[in-house]
């Protein structure tokens, strides 16, 4: 039997300890880490997406030419890569990121997905194809006026299946989704897991586990809490005003990243106060982890664990 080439994938809602869940995996098995993550992936933005911190020393990749995202000793690829003015779509990941998992797996090392954007990880373990559809630049500046609320309503619409499987807050994938279903009719339908196999063969014979972080709802709001606390304190409000000087980003544009993205533009404009805005965003922050679960629960072949123990015992059985 042919012997298939293993990619680990750390995901869960945010806050749950990913990152440094990755991090110890990558260190135990050889491993180098592709981040999947919307905001990550976006230049100025660390604060306020989280993004694991640069080490001090840079340390060069072997690869010739490459300068990956170097954190904890351990190369980070798909973080802090692109102009925030620049939109990037889970099919653009998608064909970067195989690039850099042959490029992994060529060097003899362990690929390790993480992050919580789970259609741009159910791209890659589902091999999802993408339809060839250019921008319609009139359109995107119609809809661009829309607020969220009815651009989901316009998707629904044309669209209830896709309407399901999408972020309700993100304006830029609901403009995109509507622009596709406006091009070909709809778009193209996302089929479900059957979870008959545990790990799921995607892209070129690849074998995936899916490891989700299980975490108890309250300890995860009393992370979001904390780790809330954590960026207000670090500078989080000067980084968004910083973003929008360094990058002459409109706060419309700032806004479309979500979560503090949104409300802090608006406490900046003197249109809420600093409670309402650290309220606004802790909300913000739980209902998104909530929709980050709805999608992941759907798939069955993701393995819920409890500890890192568990999870590193699951990920040598794989691997072996």
């Amino acid at each position: 039997m042919e012997s298939r080439r293993k990619i680990i994938i750390v995901l869960g809602p945010t806050s749950s300890g990913k990152s440094d869940v990755a991090i110890r995996l990558a260190r135990k098995f050889n491993g180098e880490i592709i981040s999947a993550d919307s905001r990550q992936i976006y230049k100025g933005m660390d604060i306020g997406t989280g993004k694991v911190p640069r080490d001090s020393v840079g340390i060069r990749s072997l690869r010739k030419g490459s300068d990956p995202y170097i954190s904890a000793v351990i190369p980070h690829y798909l973080i802090d890569i692109i102009n925030p003015k620049t939109n990037f779509s889970a099919a653009q990941f998608k064909k970067k990121a195989e690039k850099i998992i042959e490029d992994i797996i060529k060097r003899g090392k362990t690929p390790i997905i993480c992050g919580g954007t789970g259609f741009w990880i159910k791209a890659v373990v589902d091999n999802v194809e993408f339809p060839e559809v250019k921008p319609d630049r009139e359109l995107r500046k119609r809809l661009g006026k829309e607020s969220a609320e009815k651009l989901f309503l316009m998707l629904q619409k044309l669209d209830p299946e896709r309407s399901k499987n999408i972020d309700a807050k993100n304006p830029v994938r609901l403009i995109r989704a509507i622009e596709i279903c406006k091009a070909i009719g709809k778009v193209p339908k996302i089929s479900e897991p059957k979870g008959s196999d545990p790990y799921g063969v995607g892209i070129g014979s690849l074998q995936f586990l899916q490891i989700g972080i299980d975490i108890p709802k309250e300890k995860l709001h009393g992370k979001i809490k904390k780790r809330l606390d954590k960026r207000w304190e670090q500078g989080m409000i000067k980084e968004i005003k910083e973003l929008k000087e360094e990058y002459k980003l409109s706060w419309k544009k700032i806004q479309s990243f979500g979560l503090g993205y949104y409300w802090i533009p608006l406490f900046l404009q003197n249109k809420i106060s600093k409670e309402e805005l650290h309220e606004r965003v802790y909300l913000a922050e739980k209902d998104y982890a909530k929709r980050q679960m709805t999608w992941f629960k759907r798939d069955k072949r993701i393995k819920w664990l409890k500890n890192y123990k568990q999870i590193e015992a699951e990920a040598e059985k794989f691997l072996n």
